[in-house]
């Protein structure tokens, strides 16, 4: 082997290395995103965001997209408090 038989070796394994860190990163951040936001789902955000890379991007956009959406902050009555009936009035 030539030294520039070992460079083009160098130089591929480093652009391998960087590729695999890029996609680690982008698996991790929909879930930081929405834990930074206080997402209440954001567990759940984390997991798609890791599927999104297994399934090669699939579900990467949907997960970005989640992270950023903040649901309605509709109030749940649990059907043991008093006071309300069935339709928590």
């Amino acid at each position: 082997m030539t030294l520039l038989d070992l460079f083009a070796l160098f130089v591929l394994i480093v652009l391998l290395i960087a590729v695999v860190g890029i996609w680690i990163l982008l698996g991790m951040m929909p879930g930081r995103i929405a834990a930074q936001r206080n997402h209440p789902q954001a567990e759940a955000i984390n997991v798609c965001g890791w599927w999104g890379v297994l399934t090669l991007g699939i579900l990467l956009p949907l997960a970005f997209i989640w992270a950023y959406t903040k649901p309605d902050n509709q109030q749940v009555v649990s059907p043991t408090d008093p006071g309300t009936d069935a339709l928590g009035k």
